[in-house]
């Protein structure tokens, strides 16, 4: 029989409340308090920044306070950097490319809930991967929803929801985010 978070990793409905996830979600609590505590350096936060990310390249900046599911998750770029208030629901992979700047407030969500409200009351979930490649700029505010994938050099205007995929090199805004031309 499969854990539940085998099948949350997977992208099958799990459900959050078993044992093992509370002590992820618990473990990353714990470091939350302490980067957010931490009155230091970016090159200081790195260390921390390591020991709870899947991986976490050169010179990435993440102004607290930040906050996250489970840490194990997240794989940042070079240089990628993050404004303050940043919320990134990582149930499942989220990958943020090199140079990638994330303003303040940015919500990054992998987390969904079925349809289904029989589904629901059992209290069930799934998750979709969210991928944000090289070099896009994410404007204060904006939330990318679960499953979105937003290609290289794009930009995602302040306080938009990204709804859609977005290519390479769009800009994309409003609510729901829709490209312009």
């Amino acid at each position: 029989m499969r854990s539940e978070k085998d099948k949350m990793l997977a992208g099958e409905l799990y459900r959050a409340d078993n044992p093992e996830l509370i002590a992820d979600n618990r473990r990353i609590s714990a470091w939350m308090e302490r980067f957010n505590a931490t009155v230091a350096t970016p090159e200081a936060r790195l260390p921390l920044m390591q020991e709870a990310f899947g991986h976490v390249g050169r010179d990435v900046v993440i102004r607290p306070p930040f906050h996250c599911d489970y840490g194990y998750n997240i794989s940042l770029g070079d240089g990628v950097f993050l404004n303050f208030n940043c919320i990134i629901l990582d149930v499942v992979a989220v990958t943020i490319g090199d140079g990638t700047q994330i303003g303040p407030g940015v919500q990054i969500l992998t987390a969904d809930h079925p349809r289904d409200p029989t589904q629901r009351r059992q209290m069930l979930e799934f998750v979709r991967p969210v991928s944000i490649g090289r070099n896009v700029w994410i404007g204060g505010g904006a939330i990318i929803l679960p499953g979105i994938t937003i290609g290289d050099d794009a930009i995602i205007g302040a306080g938009s929801v990204v709804t859609r995929d977005v290519p390479a090199g769009a800009t994309a805004v409003g609510n729901p985010a829709r490209l312009r031309p």
